[in-house]
């Protein structure tokens, strides 16, 4: 899998920041927490409109702070601990237990049968270390995107933390920021589920390179330093 983009880890940071709120607004659709693009803007922008729902109220504060959570925290060592933490500040004040823990009993996914593996029976660690080994900058973000979500860790925010543990990976290296266009989500969760049912994420991750992921090519690469020069 080639890299689309090669950009430094400052312009990469610098980049996800201006791109924050296309990231929540999508991420959160993807997880059908049904905000618009306005009600995200003016959430970040700290703008109190009345209209956002105090559930949604509170997934949004979780992606906010888990962004933030990540954009200072890009060189740290990527562990199952870590991404634990991740679920913490995402399900945080949503009534999710265990909260920054793994799921204690099982799960249903709509749209098919499969169900995943329950955590006692998984290594995670192990699972984790066999993708982090992939020399391949691109590819092993988008198989971290893959295997958090068909995992299933979490009873709840799994494709929030699946966003938040591939973006890490992608801005520490220089990949741009992946995340599922909101018009795009239908066409997502076919290929999701044929992964799910067939643990063959061929299809899937060819379909996030090509409609997933955004950056900067080197030519147009920019930083917070240069623009205050």
């Amino acid at each position: 899998m080639q890299d689309k983009y090669h950009m430094t880890k400052e312009d990469n940071i610098f980049f996800a920041k201006r791109k924050l709120i296309d990231s929540i607004y999508q991420s959160a659709n993807l997880e059908g927490i049904a905000v618009t693009f306005a009600e995200t803007a003016y959430f970040l922008n700290n703008i109190n409109t009345g209209r956002l729902p105090v559930d949604d109220f509170y997934k949004l504060c979780g992606l906010r702070d888990a962004w933030s959570f990540v954009l200072k925290t890009i060189d740290k060592p990527l562990t199952t601990a870590y991404i634990k933490y991740i679920h913490a500040l995402i399900c945080q004040g949503q009534g999710v237990y265990p909260l920054g823990d793994y799921r204690d009993r099982g799960v249903g996914i709509s749209g098919t049968n499969w169900r995943p593996e329950s955590p006692e029976n998984c290594d995670y660690d192990a699972e984790l270390a066999v993708i982090m080994a992939n020399p391949h900058n691109l590819e092993r973000c988008i198989d971290l995107f893959c295997w958090i979500q068909r995992s299933q860790m979490f009873l709840d925010g799994n494709k929030r933390v699946a966003n938040l543990v591939a973006n890490k990976e992608m801005i520490r290296c220089g990949q741009g920021i992946i995340a599922v266009p909101v018009e795009k989500i239908g066409d997502y969760f076919v290929r999701l589920i044929h992964y799910y049912e067939t643990n063959d994420n061929t299809e899937l991750k060819a379909w996030i390179y090509d409609n997933c992921l955004d950056g900067l090519s080197e030519d147009l690469t920019f930083s917070e330093s240069r623009l205050k020069k």
